[in-house]
Order: structure tokens, then C-alpha cells, then sequence
């Protein structure tokens, strides 16, 4: 059979079926045919997803609708608009996707709905980096700022209390996290980096950058601060007035000394400044390090001595949810900590919250090196394919023991945010 019999014979049967079809719809409208049950057209499962850039990934989205058969429709945006998109449009979104550190902000509000923890089919497997702040091995990591399991319970259902206690309402899932630090152009910088000091060193005049974001960017200031020995934090997440004052203009002196190059809002922005050699020195974010790497450009997350910086996020959802809807955003979360994702973005190096699934995903190569800071027996590959890195090398810092247990303070929201935050939009504009 030639391919345009083919093609025909298929629209021939297709245009019949059509034709078919019509007559049955309207002979059971008539009232012809009886003894027909009447089938309802199954209502599409689609969750609106609001987050940052950094979680998202249209491969997660395919990989879910496939296993699930749930949508899902990104809505992106910065880490400042999200968080006023829940405070100002509770039913403009889902499923929330949000930073341990926005909590404090989100919860007061009443817009995010308590998730229960009997419904998280791994709440038992979470690493107790979020329920205990320890590493699965028992030692105890830094907890100065929004320590994740500080603000994970509410008191009750419709609570606005964090409990300090564990209990069955949890704030957020947990999903990813990480410990974060500076990222570095070797081959431009060309000499050993161990101190967050040289964020602020001269000889990287024009060429450094900080993130503008008040709340994190404020404590990486913070890091290069206490690195330089000019003041010593008591909370570098929780700062007095005199000490956002003090470090502000430590900052400001650097700004106005034609220290910086830009300020980056987001991902795309950070990858970009280091790509181009803009920037060789910038706070920066393990997967925008990943990224840059895989354009096959040198950029390091370097290790420093003063420790790490840490966030972490989660999966809540808008009290404007219920029914049917509720119900798929439990299976998106229950999926999502189901293995496939974890190993997803282990591979551009975060960590997952739920160490065992994510293992089962990977290969033993792949959890060596992303995870126990083994040497790579073959090439390491980016989620997309590329090669990462060639099979011999080591991750930047080592193991997820190393890392983790090197965490310093994480990413928080001050009693003083307002006027931390006025100093430091005057900061950016100085």
C-alpha cells in the first residue's frame, strides 16, 4: 500500500468515526438509544505552580504529567514578587513553591493552607537537616537565621503560631536545599580563594558581584564582614539596627570604591555576569554554577574557611485550595519527593529531601560524586545531557557531610526586616 492510500484509508476512517459518533450524540439526544451511562469528561489535573526560576524545569513538568497526570503551569517570579503574590493574591496560585525564610512573612497572612503531615507518604525519610537540624549522622550544623526547623510546624490547622515542638501541620514540604557560597572564575582569578573576605578585596575592583536580594544579600555582606574580623554577629540572620548600620556601610564604602559590577536579581542574571567574565567573584548559587559549567566555561563554588550560607525550600499550599485540587497537590508533593525529581536536581547540585528516593535514581557513579565527594569513575552529566564534568574530577566542597555540616547561618528575615531593608535599597542606590 502506497503511504497516500494510507493517509487516505486513515482519514476515511477517521472522518467515518466522526460521522458515527455524531449520530449516536444525536440519536441519545433525541432519546433513541436508552441504557447508555452517562460519562462525565474527566476534569484536567492542573496545578498553577508559583516560584523562582531555580526549582523549575520543564522536565520535571513533562515527567510528572506522564507519571501523574497532573499539569503543571509555572508561574515565575522573583523571590521578593512571590512573596507578595501569596500575601496580595492567595487564589492567583496553587501550589507555592518558597524559601524557610519567607515564612515569617507568609504565615502571619493566613493565605498558605497547614499540610498534614500522615498525608506525606516520606515525611519519615526527610533528612533531619529539617526536623532535628542535624546531618543524618548526628552532628549538629549552624542555626543562626531562619533555621528550617525552627519555623517547619504550626501549632495547629488553622494556626499562625510556628510550634516549636514537632506536629502534624507542617509549613512547608521540604524539597531542596543547599549550602551555598561564592562562585569563582579560576582562570581569570588565577590564585587560591579560601576566605569570603575576597568579595571585597581590591584587586577584583569592578568585578565582583552580591545578589539583590535584602534578605540574602545582607548575609552574605554579613559573612564578608565577620571574615574580615570588623564585627562579630551574635544572629548574622537577626542583626541589631547598629549592626545592619555597620554593615551597610562597610558595603556602601565598597559599592561607592567601584567594587561591583552589578547587582543580579536572578539565575539567568548570575549565570550570565560569570559567563561573560563580567564578574569573577559573585555570591552565586550551586545550579547557576552547574550552568555555567556546562556552557564548558571554569567556575568554581568555592569552599571557604568561614563556612557556608544555607536556604532551603518547600511546597505549601494557598488556603484558596480544597476539593479535588487539594487532593492532586498532595499527589504532586507525595510525587515529587518520590525519587525522580530528587535525583533531577541532585544532578545540578542541590540536595533532596528525601536522601533514600533520590539515591534509588541515580547511579552509584552519580551519588559518589554529587553526594560522598568521591572521585567520578566516568563523565558527570547535567539533567539535559551535557557533560558537567570529565570522569576524575571531585564536587566543589566535597560531601554532602562536608557541605552541610559546614553551614554557618541560613537565609532568615530579621525582627528589624523594614529598616534592613530601607538601608539596604539605599545601599543599591548609593
Amino acid at each position: 500500500m502506497t503511504k497516500s492510500s494510507k493517509l487516505g484509508r486513515s482519514i476515511s476512517r477517521r472522518a467515518m468515526l466522526k460521522g458515527t459518533a455524531g449520530a449516536v450524540s444525536l440519536a441519545a439526544g433525541s432519546g433513541m438509544i436508552t441504557g447508555f451511562p452517562y460519562i462525565h469528561a474527566a476534569e484536567p489535573k492542573v496545578l498553577r505552580y508559583l516560584g523562582t526560576a531555580v526549582n523549575e524545569g520543564d522536565e520535571i513538568s513533562k515527567k510528572c504529567l506522564e507519571d501523574t497526570g497532573i499539569k503543571i503551569e509555572y508561574i515565575t517570579a522573583t523571590t521578593d514578587d512571590v512573596t507578595k503574590r501569596v500575601i496580595t493574591q492567595p487564589n492567583s496560585f496553587d501550589v507555592l513553591d518558597t524559601e524557610y525564610f519567607s515564612l515569617r512573612k507568609l504565615v502571619p497572612s493566613g493565605n498558605i493552607f497547614a499540610l498534614d503531615a500522615k498525608k506525606i507518604k516520606e515525611f519519615g525519610n526527610i533528612t533531619p537537616v529539617f526536623t532535628k537540624g542535624q546531618l543524618p549522622n548526628g552532628k549538629k550544623i549552624g542555626d543562626q537565621g531562619t533555621a528550617p526547623w525552627k519555623v517547619l510546624y504550626l501549632e495547629g490547622a488553622n494556626s499562625k503560631t510556628f510550634s516549636k515542638t514537632p506536629t502534624e501541620f507542617v509549613t512547608l514540604i521540604p524539597t531542596v536545599y543547599n549550602a551555598d557560597t561564592l562562585g569563582i572564575r579560576p582562570d581569570l582569578i588565577k590564585r587560591p580563594i579560601s576566605s569570603w573576605t575576597e568579595l571585597l578585596n581590591p584587586e577584583f575592583k569592578g568585578k565582583a558581584s552580591i545578589l539583590n536580594i535584602p534578605s540574602i544579600g545582607i548575609m552574605d555582606a554579613a559573612m564578608v564582614v565577620e571574615a574580615s574580623g570588623q564585627h562579630t554577629y551574635a544572629d548574622k540572620g537577626n542583626m541589631t539596627k547598629p549592626e545592619i548600620d555597620l554593615t551597610m556601610k562597610i558595603m556602601t564604602e565598597a559599592k561607592k570604591a567601584g567594587q561591583f559590577r552589578a547587582f543580579w536579581k536572578d539565575f539567568n542574571e548570575s549565570v550570565n555576569l560569570m559567563a561573560s567574565g563580567e564578574t569573577v567573584i559573585q555570591s552565586m548559587w550551586s545550579p547557576a554554577v552547574t550552568k555555567v559549567r556546562s556552557m564548558g566555561i571554569p567556575c568554581t563554588f568555592q569552599p571557604l574557611k568561614e563556612g557556608y550560607r544555607s536556604w532551603a525550600s518547600g511546597f505549601c499550599v494557598s488556603k484558596a485550595v480544597s476539593g479535588p485540587k487539594l487532593d492532586w497537590a498532595y499527589e504532586f508533593v507525595n510525587w515529587y519527593l518520590s525519587g525522580w525529581a530528587g535525583a533531577y536536581l541532585n544532578r545540578q547540585g542541590y540536595y533532596s529531601a528525601v536522601l533514600s528516593t533520590a539515591k534509588a535514581n541515580m547511579t552509584a557513579d552519580e551519588w559518589g560524586y554529587w553526594m560522598e565527594g568521591k572521585t567520578a569513575v566516568n563523565d558527570i552529566k547535567a539533567p539535559d545531557g551535557t557533560i558537567l564534568e570529565k570522569a576524575g574530577a571531585k564536587r566543589d566542597g566535597g560531601s554532602y557531610d562536608d557541605r552541610m555540616g559546614a553551614v554557618a547561618c541560613w537565609n532568615a528575615v530579621m525582627d528589624e526586616n523594614d529598616y534592613m531593608v530601607r538601608k539596604w535599597n539605599e545601599f543599591i542606590a548609593a
